[in-house]
């Protein structure tokens, strides 16, 4: 049962990035070495501070990363799904957490030690060569982030967040495609870097013009092509 347990493990872990390129029977005994955590939603896989010990791959809900700012605000920095994988900085030589993993909904993630990922970076080299790229991906993705909110528009930040949910995770509902997870007026806003009284008023027109509905944590794009007039800044009808 172990054993069978190891190969379904291995066979996701084929699916995430950071494991592409590696052998079918060195993914069986990476699998082997972890170790499952299981949350519910609002519990937390780790804390901003806490010693970095765990590396995590998600397999299973949905996790938002978070900072708390000297002044005491939450800033949201990503919202990641299955296959992701965050709590790396140990396995890089960090000895604490920069942000905070909290459950959006009940999640399930893989996690090894931090000691056990660098030992497999130096074994398995297309773990090593996938682990650079993908901090050089979060690296470019953090300069786009603070582009925006340097250059952009609050409403065109926030039609892009809406879109990039939507891109990342969305399903077809009868009336428009849905985030399919909770998600607050709150969360948007700390993705975005303004306030809730913005969000809800973007929202509340948004709605008027047909663009969005939304609801207690629940959001649908029921006009997708206007949201992404706003975001390009395009001329709308």
């Amino acid at each position: 049962m172990e054993d069978r347990d190891h190969s379904d493990s291995a066979r996701r872990l084929s699916q995430v990035p950071l494991f592409r390129g590696v052998a079918s029977d060195a993914l069986a005994r990476i699998a082997g070495l972890a170790r499952s955590a299981r949350i519910e939603a609002g519990a937390f896989f780790f804390n901003e501070g806490d010693q970095a010990e765990e590396f995590f791959v998600l397999t299973d809900g949905r996790v938002k990363l978070t900072q708390v700012t000297p002044e005491g605000h939450q800033v949201v920095l990503r919202l990641i799904g299955p296959g992701d994988a965050f709590g790396g900085v140990g396995a890089f030589g960090e000895p604490t957490y920069p942000v905070s993993a909290e459950a959006v909904e009940a999640s399930i993630a893989m996690a090894w030690t931090s000691a056990t990922m660098r030992q497999l970076f130096q074994t398995e080299p297309p773990m090593a060569i996938n682990a650079l790229h993908f901090v050089s991906t979060r690296y470019h993705d953090l300069l786009g982030q603070y582009r925006q909110l340097m250059t952009e528009r609050v409403e065109r930040r926030v039609a892009r967040t809406l879109l990039r949910l939507v891109h990342d995770t969305g399903r077809r509902v009868e009336n428009g495609i849905e985030i399919p997870f909770p998600i607050s007026r709150q969360d948007i806003a700390e993705m975005t870097g303004t306030t809730l009284y913005t969000v809800s008023r973007l929202l509340s027109g948004w709605e008027s013009q047909g663009i969005v509905q939304s609801g207690r944590q629940r959001i649908v794009l029921t006009r997708p092509h206007a949201l992404v007039a706003i975001a390009e800044d395009l001329p709308t009808r």
